[in-house]
């Protein structure tokens, strides 16, 4: 399986969505959260080419985007094989 890691803020209503899909699909992720940790936004962007919204999703340490990004790769059934879940 791949492994994932979310950058979240606690009451961000996408973070909140984009680990109800991932928990859905039973994926386990590594979350962190920003909630004023000014190094670990920075961090955030370094690894996203400088995106600054949260969520910022990687998977297998490819950035994938944000929460919409991660929908719009599962209505396009690209999700699962990224993250090894197809035979």
């Amino acid at each position: 399986m791949a492994k994932v890691e979310i950058y979240t803020w606690q009451y961000c209503p996408f973070c909140i969505k984009a680990k109800s899909l991932l928990q859905k699909k039973g994926v386990n992720y590594i979350e962190h959260s920003i909630d004023g940790d000014q190094s670990a936004r920075e961090v955030m962007a370094n690894r996203s080419e400088g995106r600054t919204t949260v969520p910022q999703i990687f998977i297998d340490e490819k950035g994938i985007g944000g929460c919409d990004d991660l929908y719009e790769l599962d209505q396009t059934n690209q999700l699962d094989d990224l993250l090894g879940l197809t035979n």
